[in-house]
């Protein structure tokens, strides 16, 4: 890995912060203001109820404000990143970036503010004015020993929590990744001895974390940029890291390590040694998290020791120790309670958590998620994924029941199992849907042709595929174009490196492919001289043939042109999978209120009972892929029986099918749409219905019902839209729209290669 990155990287990071709108933040009324009473009651007079509400009890800020869940980030631009100092307003797309992780895996509001001071005492001055805004405080990228100054006085002054997660966030995660690797290796941590390079923020607050839960003092050795923390060391000393300091005549890290049980870095790249990790003690935990070279690397360190156990900071290796493993979901439970404080309970309660779940069996869920591989707990998995959806539901419960039980929650929960939940509703809120698709397509990557491959967005997405290893990539396009437009879009990838190119007008497969034409659509008046032409100038022929040929693994067409025709070529040439009387497009919309999955929306204009039912069923196997548990409704515009229009028969006897089918699918119908929505709408009209909940997946009777739902949720609701995903080919193939963007050909190609994945051979 550049330890600058790729230009073609910075260039597009320029363009995502700048389109469509600059910055990445943007604040959204929550309640209606469509009229004058609206009005009224926003702000002047009927704000007033409010504000008087507030003055007499200063606690019902919580009910009629947003102060609850919102969260200043804060910085001065004093140590961002691996940029080091350049100042608040060059750090402001870091704390834009740190508000809207926040917001994505923990559903917290977050205003950032960039302070223009250095004095301690004015930025602790700036910063306790602000309590009166927000329920918490994440200081942000300022640079040590400042920051613990300034943390330890704004804990002491405000009666709200204060975290700089860039110490406690990492000691965090760290502790952790030492409960369970010093399970692993059988070792008690009152025993290990800890020697660190790196005396920083981070490096002293995880030292602290592990000293409170029961690591020894005298077993710990710090080293920084001047060697071995001794007594009375004359530079680069403060009363934080004075601490850690002992009584010693050794001055550096080799003279230190031997017999170490675990060497903790946060300073360079490379200064961990082989011949010094060959001195550890046995079964050694190594967090080498430099970024973005560890202090060693873990090929290096593999074949130095192969009994060690490592962790580093970086995502294309296993154990990652990344922050936001944790900081949401403190803030989360922390703000969910009312804490007047994030303590030390709360941290341990959060790093038990989090080591944990790493220890846990996958739930069905999770295992679905994952397309059915149980990632068990071992050296190479002591800590979660980042993306793991059951963090919130672990680390969340687990802070508030410790700000509960220490004291500092202002608003204690009565029922901590409902707010647990409560919290696994968010899961499906907040984007975390394509993320299991994604990581399970990592696993084993497929190869996936792009009938397209000389469109930009293509070129884009494949951009993104190679770098998160998602599939192998092969473009249906023309060399030359591909090169070119390469060159033009910025993009680093390389022909028949990263990819390979299919090209139309000269590829030595050429006879082969018009020969498996004529031979898999001669019946469907396709002529040998029609086959000859359309292998030469149609790329989703080729693209189909290539799949039935075995030459690709999945298909992906549809940015140009028009969407029957590209569906009935892959209907001629690769045919229906077994069972399947006709092929169907499942649409998925991610919106703020939940994921939600639409079918027929591109395919069949006016489905039977029959084919609504085979629809169904093949749905819900689609959506279980993405470790969700279909809710089904068959929607209508009647309402359990309230007409007898034709569409609504149709439905009722869709149902009747699905029933004998498939008992165990959670599905009920015919319903409206809002009664398909809500809970309380469905009890007041059918009590006895078997759907419970929110509707996750939604049967429409016909093709224009489907498609107009689909288009007119997606352009009002601002959502997500991922697919539509094809159902039915005997081969993973899929028909996207002209208006795709090089997100949504990422996530299709997922989609498409965990299909792959669990064909028969796959």
């Amino acid at each position: 890995m550049d330890e600058n990155p790729s230009q073609d990287l910075k260039s597009g990071a320029l363009v995502y912060h700048s389109y469509p709108k600059p910055g990445k933040l943007e604040i959204q009324a929550t309640k209606p203001l469509g009229n004058q009473r609206d009005l009224a009651l926003a702000y002047s007079p009927g704000v007033a109820a409010a504000c008087e509400a507030i003055a007499a009890d200063p606690a019902t800020a919580a009910l009629y404000t947003v102060r609850q869940n919102l969260v200043a980030v804060v910085s001065n631009g004093t140590a961002v990143l691996g940029l080091g100092d350049i100042g608040p307003l060059a750090a402001k797309p870091v704390m834009e970036g740190k508000a809207v992780l926040f917001k994505k895996f923990a559903g917290i509001d977050v205003f950032d503010i960039e302070l223009a001071e250095k004095n301690v005492d004015r930025l602790v001055d700036i910063v306790a004015a602000l309590e009166p805004t927000f329920g918490g405080i994440n200081l942000e990228d300022i640079k040590a020993p400042e920051c613990f100054e300034l943390e330890e006085r704004l804990r002491a002054r405000m009666g709200i929590p204060v975290f700089h997660d860039d110490q406690h966030g990492t000691a965090i995660i760290v502790a952790a990744a030492v409960t369970n690797g010093l399970a692993l290796a059988g070792k008690a941590i009152g025993d290990v001895k800890i020697v660190t390079s790196g005396a920083g923020a981070a490096a002293l607050a995880c030292l602290n974390l592990l000293v409170s839960i029961g690591a020894r003092r005298e077993n710990i050795w710090v080293t920084d940029i001047d060697g071995v923390v001794y007594e009375g060391r004359p530079t680069l000393m403060d009363r934080w890291k004075a601490v850690y300091a002992q009584r010693t005549k050794l001055r550096t890290l080799a003279e230190v390590i031997p017999g170490a049980d675990i060497f903790l870095g946060l300073s360079a790249g490379g200064v961990l040694k082989p011949q010094m990790l060959e001195a550890m003690a046995p079964r050694p935990l190594v967090m080498a998290l430099a970024n973005p070279y560890p202090e060693i690397m873990p090929d290096v360190a593999e074949a130095t020791r192969p009994d060690a156990m490592m962790c580093t900071g970086r995502s294309d290796f296993p154990n990652q120790v990344n922050n936001v493993l944790c900081f949401p979901y403190i803030f989360r439970g922390a703000l969910d309670v009312g804490a007047t404080t994030i303590n030390e309970p709360m941290k341990a309660a959060a790093a038990s958590a989090i080591a944990a779940l790493a220890r846990e069996a996958p739930s069905d869920v999770v295992a679905r998620a994952y397309g059915g591989e149980a990632r068990l707990f071992g050296p190479r998995s002591l800590i979660p994924s980042p993306f793991d959806p059951r963090l919130i539901l672990r680390i969340a419960p687990a802070v508030a029941q410790a700000a509960m039980d220490s004291g500092v929650a202002t608003r204690p929960l009565g029922d901590l199992k409902a707010y647990a939940d409560g919290l696994g509703s968010f899961v499906f809120r907040s984007g975390f849907v394509m993320k299991p698709l994604i990581n399970q397509a990592k696993s084993d990557p497929k190869r996936v042709i792009y009938a397209e491959g000389e469109d930009e967005r293509v070129l884009r997405a494949v951009q993104v595929i190679i770098e998160e290893g998602i599939a192998r990539p092969i473009l249906v396009g023309r060399p030359s174009v591909i090169e070119t437009r390469l060159k033009r879009f910025g993009l680093s990838i390389r022909p028949m490196t990263d990819f390979d190119i299919t090209n139309p007008e000269d590829d030595p497969r050429y006879r082969d492919y018009v020969a498996s034409y004529v031979e898999v659509a001669g019946r469907r008046g396709i002529t040998p001289d029609a086959a000859k032409t359309l292998v030469r100038t149609n790329s989703t022929v080729i693209a189909a043939l290539a799949v039935k040929r075995g030459d690709a693994d999945a298909m992906i067409c549809g940015l140009e042109g028009r969407f029957q025709s590209r569906l009935k070529h892959i209907r001629d040439i690769i045919g229906l999978a077994p069972g399947s009387q006709d092929m169907a497009a499942l649409s998925l919309v991610i919106t703020q209120k939940g994921a939600f999955f639409l079918a027929d929306t591109h395919v069949r204009p006016d489905p039977s009972a029959e084919e609504i039912a085979d629809m169904t069923i093949a749905c819900a196997n689609h959506v279980e892929r993405f470790g969700m548990t279909p809710q089904i409704a068959l929607v209508s515009h009647s309402d359990f029986g309230s007409s007898d229009s034709p569409s609504a028969l149709k439905m009722r006897a869709a149902l009747s099918l699905v029933r004998q089918r498939a008992p165990d699918l959670e599905v009920d119908g015919e319903m409206a749409a809002d009664t398909a929505l809500s809970q309380v709408v469905r009890e007041r009209v059918y009590p006895a219905s078997r759907l419970q909940g929110v509707a996750n997946v939604l049967i429409m009777p016909n093709l224009d019902a489907a498609n107009v739902a689909f288009q007119f949720t997606k352009a009002l609701a601002d959502a997500l839209p991922v697919g539509p995903i094809l159902i039915g080919p005997a081969q993973p193939a899929h028909v996207l729209t002209h208006s795709v963007t090089a997100r949504g050909i990422v996530n299709i190609t997922a989609i498409a290669v965990v299909e792959a994945q669990v064909l028969p051979g796959g």
